[in-house]
């Protein structure tokens, strides 16, 4: 599913306009980017988590020259699933 799709079935589901429905989407989506910008987290109960991890400089090769390399330090989104997400996507 893409966004267009998300929108349409947001929009079928609230009975909204699809154009009401991606300023929800988009809200939402901006909503999530500014709290991991501040590297705030973003619970949702029983959806799940978005937030933001540190990863460690390490060292690396470059696989063109085979050289070592040293990848700096970076912060990478990430999402983890809730229970009732999980569970939901078990059953079948």
């Amino acid at each position: 599913m893409n966004k267009g799709e998300l929108v349409a079935r947001i929009a079928d589901m609230t009975k909204m306009t699809k154009k009401e429905s991606e300023v929800m989407v988009n809200a939402f989506m901006d909503a999530v980017k500014e709290a991991m910008k501040k590297n705030d987290k973003v619970a949702l109960v029983g959806f799940g988590t978005f937030g933001v991890k540190e990863r460690k400089a390490r060292k690396g090769v470059n696989p063109k020259t085979l050289k070592a390399i040293t990848i700096p330090k970076k912060k990478a989104p990430f999402f983890k699933a809730g229970k009732a997400l999980k569970d939901a996507i078990a059953k079948k």
